[in-house]
């Protein structure tokens, strides 16, 4: 124990300039933009070597620039994370680069919104394979370098992205709901199979965070899935304030009374990724502006 405080103390005292995450290696799916681009920053701010995934090849592009002028070390896999091939390119890549795999961070995805009367099947079906299937495939086929002898271990964590719509139900979300609940059951699944092993597992159910899932529809942001136009957004979404000036008046069932940055939920995911939650497993952290696990 005295041996284990010695080592979280070094990371976080300000003598230690390696970082939380330094020589660790991240695996964090859409890091295009949004959470996962600033996730994605941030990590490799503290020591890890951060592999980033993305659909938009020429945003993953952007995003590995702005890493390595910052001197961090990058490796981006473009791609469709529900694709069957998908899983054992970005593992074998990883590992071919850097020999092992710290992190997992599945945070790809996207809203696919409709009433539940009228959500057809492939609606309702995408959902499920975006924010399930392919988050269980990927961690499945990373499974020989979390499952290791005691000998080869060090700090191991997955998480996985839910919403307070998995939580609770939103309207209109009956596939999204679904898709962000069922994960937090494959997150308790993983805790438990895993944690002997020394792996954590952990589900960040994101409230309100200004990203183009969040913002107004009438902007007309659009995602192509499967040669099909998806409209992001939502109608009427309420433009972010200030943190320094936060809206009684926009934001009242927000504890902090505002919604939440990219960087902010970038924060909460360096978190659980650290030596700081050694011991936080199989938990649901429900980041809504002041309410904690």
């Amino acid at each position: 124990m005295s041996n284990r405080l010695a080592q979280v103390s070094g990371h976080i005292t300000n003598s230690n300039g390696r970082g939380l995450l330094a020589g660790e290696v991240a695996i964090i799916t859409g890091a295009g933009q949004g959470i996962g681009r600033s996730t994605a920053i941030l990590f490799a701010k503290e020591g890890a070597k951060v592999v980033i995934s993305d659909i938009d090849a020429k945003r993953l592009e952007s995003v590995e620039g702005e890493i390595k002028a910052a001197g961090g070390e990058v490796l981006s896999v473009a791609g469709d994370v529900g694709a069957d091939d998908f899983p054992k390119k970005i593992v074998d890549a990883t590992v071919q680069k850097w020999g092992k795999i710290n992190h997992i961070i599945n945070n790809a995805g996207f809203t696919f919104d409709k009433m539940l009367h009228t959500t057809p099947d492939e609606t309702f079906d995408i959902i499920m394979k975006i924010h399930v299937r392919a988050p269980f495939r990927l961690i499945r086929q990373a499974a020989p370098y979390f499952r290791l002898k005691p000998e080869a271990r060090e700090n191991r964590s997955i998480i996985n992205v839910s919403s307070t719509s998995g939580l609770h139900g939103n309207v209109g979300q009956a596939n999204y709901a679904a898709a962000k609940a069922a994960v937090i059951g494959l997150t308790k699944t993983i805790a438990k199979e895993w944690g002997p092993f020394g792996v954590r597992a952990n589900t960040i159910a994101f409230g309100l965070i200004h990203t183009r899932l969040t913002a107004p529809k009438e902007a007309g942001v659009t995602i192509e899935i499967d040669g099909k136009k998806v409209a992001l957004g939502v109608p009427g979404a309420r433009p972010p304030v200030s943190a320094a000036a936060p809206s009684e008046e926009a934001f009242p069932q927000i504890p902090l009374r505002r919604g939440g940055t990219p960087e902010d939920a970038a924060g909460s995911m360096l978190f659980l990724a650290s030596p700081l939650a050694s011991y936080v497993s199989g938990h649901t952290l429900e980041v809504t502006g002041g309410v904690g696990i």
